[in-house]
């Protein structure tokens, strides 16, 4: 297929489809320093002209890496639904764009489409996007999971208890729990970065995990985002593991750079699936992304960094995941330079996850090297709680002192659901009530000292 175009009296032409979706893709430092970006707005503005006419089958012909050498590629290829395809088959992407706008496009049909819908058909699509596309079309797309609560419901956004400590300490992450309990933050997982992968400790922090649900009765779920490899080893031995987690990557490549690969991550889903710990369903992984992680690793094969990104959601569709985040500024300005291109890659990220039929949720976050600040992060979390977010991260004050980044906190969640009228998962807004931390109205109701929840804090003092 040719891709070229005329603007002006200058004609743009385009060698492949990788090329042409590389300059296509709105400005960002990582494709920079890729040197794949575009080299000028107009070169940027022909690229998109170009994509738009491209017609959706061009990608189940021409893979932007090729499939006798990834195993990503494979899994896409191979595992393309026809049949969910066919509605969507005869339009190019600009169509596909009008289409997925259009008040006739509901969300079912959305959700009747999503496996026919591959990473690069949905990165394509979003190249041609403004932010306020990505926003509707994000909100249409609903992707409800359960494990011991229901994720993802219109109407609800839910939040990650992040009680990281730098020395992983029991008391320390205790208090950080009931904090973030008692701001109604946690539904979506109660979830633990360690700093140690001693086993020992990982073992001990899952343990807590699961004597603070069980004996409070807190309707969620827990994890220990370790290594995939540490949790099979904890699941052999009988540890309480609830969901299993890894960081993945969109290249057979940078995954390996992660140190695992699709046999891994098959072995660690049986593995989590034969615990039955579910109480409502079996949507039992737990993954993490974020633009830039391929080309981190030299693993980007020339594709950009927005598309590598969306095949990772390739990878976690696979494993019907309850969770999945773009940890999205994470990286650092090498990859998003400032505040505009890490809300843009957010937006970006969360659409064409929901459009792939993945629970999206997203870590609104930033390092302090970035140009960027928390204004920057308050305008993210507005735009991507409307567009219909399935989760955020809750980290007290925003202020990640294990991993030295800043996120979102606890208030501001309490923010997103102020101002957007929204509950929370509905056994969590349940459990809430009755404990009589807020009123079925979702308001904090004024705490005793002697609140149960605070001998959480005193058992492991």
């Amino acid at each position: 297929m040719i891709y070229e175009t005329t603007l002006g009296n200058e004609t743009y032409h385009f060698d492949s489809l990788r090329e042409l979706m590389a300059k296509a893709t709105p400005a960002r430092s990582g494709d920079d320093l890729a040197g794949i970006s575009a080299e000028s707005m107009e070169q940027r503005v022909a690229a998109k002209f170009v994509l738009a006419n491209v017609p959706l089958r061009q990608f189940l012909k021409e893979p932007i890496i090729p499939y006798e050498s990834d195993e990503v590629t494979r899994l896409i290829m191979d595992t393309h639904d026809k049949k969910a395809f066919a509605p969507i088959s005869h339009f190019t992407v600009g169509e596909f764009r009008n289409w997925l706008l259009s008040d006739s496009t509901s969300s079912e049909m959305l959700t009747s489409i999503a496996m026919g819908v591959t990473p690069e058909m949905a990165a394509a699509v979003s190249k041609i996007m403004r932010n306020q596309d990505l926003i509707l079309g994000g909100k249409k797309c609903h992707v409800v999971t359960k494990f011991r609560n229901t994720l993802g419901l219109p109407g609800r956004l839910s939040a990650r208890l992040q009680p990281n400590h730098p020395t992983d300490d029991l008391q320390g992450i205790a208090a950080c729990i009931v904090d973030g309990l008692m701001y109604g933050c946690g539904d979506a997982v109660i979830g633990i970065n360690p700093a140690s992968d001693s086993m020992p400790v990982l073992s001990r922090l899952n343990r807590m995990l699961d004597e603070v649900i069980c004996r409070y009765n807190v309707p969620t779920q827990g994890c220990v985002l370790t290594h995939v490899t540490n949790t099979i080893q904890m699941i052999e031995k009988g540890v309480p593991v609830d969901l299993v987690f890894q960081s993945i990557a969109g290249t057979e490549d940078a995954n390996a750079g992660f140190g695992v690969n699709l046999n891994i991550l098959d072995e660690a889903y049986d593995a989590a699936l034969s615990l039955h710990r579910g109480t409502l369903g079996e949507n039992v992984m737990y993954f993490e992304t974020g633009q830039g992680s391929a080309l981190s690793s030299n693993s980007n094969h020339g594709v950009d960094q927005q598309t590598c990104e969306v095949r990772c959601y390739a990878v976690a569709r696979r494993y019907h995941p309850l969770l999945l985040n773009t940890v999205v500024g994470f990286i650092g300005p090498e990859y998003l330079y400032d505040g505009k291109q890490i809300t843009r890659a957010g937006l970006e990220d969360h659409f064409c996850g929901k459009l792939m039929g993945v629970p999206m949720g997203c870590d609104v976050c930033y390092t302090n090297h970035s140009e960027a600040d928390q204004d920057d992060m308050d305008d993210l979390l507005t735009l991507l709680v409307a567009a219909g977010v399935n989760y955020i991260m809750g980290v007290p004050g925003a202020d990640d002192i294990m991993l030295n980044y800043q996120s979102t906190s606890y208030h501001d969640g309490l923010y997103a659901h102020r101002l957007f009228d929204l509950k929370r998962a509905p056994e969590f807004d349940d459990w809430l009530i009755n404990s009589k931390i807020m009123n079925d109205k979702g308001y904090l109701l004024p705490q005793l000292k002697e609140t149960p929840l605070l001998s959480l804090v005193n058992k492991y003092g």
